[in-house]
Parts: structure tokens; C-alpha cells; sequence
């Protein structure tokens, strides 16, 4: 890749991480020119001037055909990433595009398809690999400590109040297909090479039910990989909305033939109690009273900038464009088996049944 050290970026959506994107992109040094789009006007126009931008628009096609835009951030909602991400490609775009890649099978081939024929540079978000805990992981399983790795668990809990918030926005952005999918895509990661071909799934119905959801309230997977290791999912949204956790409290266990690794990352041991009661990061309106901090899925605001896992894939992304430096973000090949195993998974609770990988177009349905 050539290196650049004159960067425009453009940003695709001025939502929570359209926001968090924008304003760690307008403060790196090689980052010159920043402009923003978003299906309301008013609030491009706010990270703009937030962000330090230079250009707003509530049109996307503007922004990403911008001259001065060299690379785009694709941070719409979930369904809207296909066409954005298309046109950034044709024009020969470097992309990086939160997680799911899309929204369907369809979708993720379309945008492979693209990808192909532009023989571009499409990079998905899944922010947990940049969260420090997950990358000693990942260290410690290139130097094979474990040996051959059997089995493992990875289960993820949170309160209703941002699941609620989550569904609002998007009804289909169920926790597995929205959540999930970071510790399916972790689970890859340490077992790069393998790949889901099988899963057996179970749920609870009823919480999210009562509000007119289709979420279920528990998801419950075992997944089996290409090379007979066994690792169960698990995820739950509904946990009262008092509870501590912020963003995500989650276990992550292997199990190898010669070694075990454990990362517990509930955030127990940073815990803070107020009676002025503390924001909740997603839902700012939302407080409570105790909360894990730490907790926040993508980071932290503390003395003055943005910390955490979406800040430090952020960063790694920019310093790509200008260095060429290699990164650990996850490639569209894996995003479309994660997306294909969240949707087998859905699936498999809904009939009851296995549902054997990969699936193609015609078993995009997660009924």
C-alpha cells in the first residue's frame, strides 16, 4: 500500500461510533481534511464543528465522492452499510466498516464480489480484538501455548436498558446478530485457520417478547468447528436494568491440549458506587447508581481524549492509511463467516434444529 501522510477521511453516519470515529480521526496529525454525512443534516453539521470537520452533508454520495476524501468510515446502521461501502470501493476507497459487514449473506457477497473485482481495502470493525486482555490472548495462542485447543467458552451479559436502545433503533439488531458476533468473530481469531461448519442452539422468549421483540432474552450456542473443537456462546441482553455493566461484561475460557486460558473481563474489580448516579455509556439518559467501569464496550472519555479498544482500532486503521503498517482488524472474509454463524445460530433457536456452515444465499433466512 502507498503511504500517505495527508489523509481526508469521511464518515458515513454521525450515530454513537460515526461520533467516536470522527472526533479520534480529527485529532490525528495525519488527518487533514474530515467530513461527515448523515440522513439528518443537523447533526452532521454538529460533528463537524465537534469533531473539527470541514464539510458536512446529509447526503452520503456527497461525502464519499468528495475529491478530498481519500477513505471512508462506514458507521451507518446495520441494514445500510451495502451501498456506501459499495461506492467508497468503486472509487478505490480504503473502508473500514462497523460490524456486521452486512446484513445478510447477499450482502456480504455483494460487497465481496466488489471488493474482488476493485481488488480494494475493506477492513470491518469488530473492536474487541483491540481490547488489550484479547490481544495478549491472541499473542499467547501464536506462540502455541495451548497446544491444540479442544474446546472454550465465550459469554457476554448486559443490562435490558441498552438492549432496549439497541432494538429501537434497529428490530433486528438482535444481541446475538449485534453482540454475539464480536466473541464468534474472538473465537475465530485465537482459532485462525478453523472455521464453524456446525451449531446447536437454545433460547429464552420473553422479556423483549412483552416489549414486541423478536429477541430472545438467553441465546445459548455450541459450536463446532472444521476440526472437531467445541466452544459454547452465550448471550444475554435482559439483565435488570439496574445492573453495573456499562457496555459488556464477558468470559472468554480455552481449552487446549497443553494449556488453559481464562480471560475474565466482567469488570468486578473496578467497581464504583455513587449516589449522584453514573451515566450509562450507551444510554446517556439512563443511570445507575454502581457500575463496572471498564465496562463500555468501546472505551472511555478520561482526562481529555478517547481510550479503549474503538480508539486504539481507530488509530490502527489511520496509522495503516499513512505507514502501511499491517493491523489485526478483522478481513471481510471472516466478517462474512461470523455474519453466517450469528444468522445459523438465530436460526437454530428459532427450529430447534443443527444448522450445518457455511451457509450460501438461498439459506439466508433465520427462520
Amino acid at each position: 500500500m502507498t503511504k500517505n501522510s495527508s489523509l481526508g477521511i469521511g464518515v458515513i453516519g454521525a450515530g454513537r461510533i460515526g461520533t467516536l470515529r470522527a472526533r479520534l480521526a480529527g485529532k490525528h496529525p495525519c488527518v487533514n481534511y474530515l467530513a461527515i454525512s448523515d440522513k439528518d443534516p443537523a447533526r452532521a453539521e454538529a460533528l463537524m464543528k465537534t469533531a473539527g470537520g470541514h464539510r458536512f452533508s446529509g447526503s452520503n454520495d456527497d461525502i464519499i465522492n468528495d475529491p478530498k476524501v481519500t477513505a471512508v468510515v462506514v458507521s451507518t446502521p446495520e441494514q445500510q452499510h451495502t451501498a456506501p461501502i459499495i461506492a467508497a470501493l468503486k472509487l478505490g476507497k480504503p473502508v473500514l466498516v462497523e460490524k456486521p459487514i452486512g446484513f445478510s449473506i447477499r450482502e456480504a457477497d455483494q460487497i465481496l464480489q466488489v471488493l474482488h473485482e476493485t481488488k480494494g481495502d475493506l477492513r470491518v470493525g469488530y473492536s474487541r480484538r483491540y481490547k488489550e486482555c484479547f490481544l495478549r490472548a491472541k499473542e499467547q495462542m501464536l506462540h502455541n501455548r495451548l497446544g491444540k485447543v479442544v474446546g472454550g467458552t465465550a459469554r457476554v451479559y448486559n443490562s435490558r436498558a441498552q438492549a432496549f436502545a439497541i432494538l429501537k433503533r434497529d428490530p433486528h439488531a438482535t444481541p446475538v446478530i449485534d453482540v454475539l458476533t464480536y466473541y464468534v468473530d474472538l473465537m475465530c481469531w485465537f482459532l485462525e485457520g478453523n472455521r464453524p461448519v456446525e451449531v446447536v442452539a437454545r433460547g429464552q422468549h420473553g422479556i423483549f417478547k412483552e416489549a414486541g421483540y423478536g429477541a430472545h432474552d438467553v441465546t445459548w450456542a455450541i459450536v463446532t468447528f472444521a476440526d472437531g473443537a467445541v466452544v459454547n456462546f452465550g448471550v444475554s441482553y435482559a439483565l435488570p436494568a439496574g445492573y453495573p455493566t456499562l457496555g459488556q461484561s464477558d468470559r472468554v475460557e480455552l481449552l487446549g491440549t497443553e494449556g488453559t486460558m481464562i480471560i475474565d473481563d466482567d469488570h468486578l474489580d473496578h467497581l464504583l458506587y455513587s449516589e449522584k448516579g453514573v451515566p450509562h455509556a450507551y444510554v446517556p439518559d439512563h443511570g445507575v447508581k454502581m457500575a463496572f467501569l471498564g465496562s463500555n464496550t468501546a472505551g472511555d472519555w478520561a482526562v481529555g481524549d478517547f481510550w479503549g479498544p474503538l480508539a486504539n482500532e481507530t488509530r490502527a486503521w489511520l496509522d495503516h492509511l499513512v505507514t502501511g503498517a499491517t493491523t489485526v482488524h478483522t478481513t471481510p472474509q471472516q466478517a462474512r463467516v461470523n455474519l453466517e454463524t450469528t444468522i445459523a445460530i438465530e436460526r437454530a433457536v428459532v427450529t430447534g434444529q443443527p444448522v450445518r456452515l457455511p451457509l450460501q444465499i438461498e439459506d439466508d433466512s433465520r427462520h
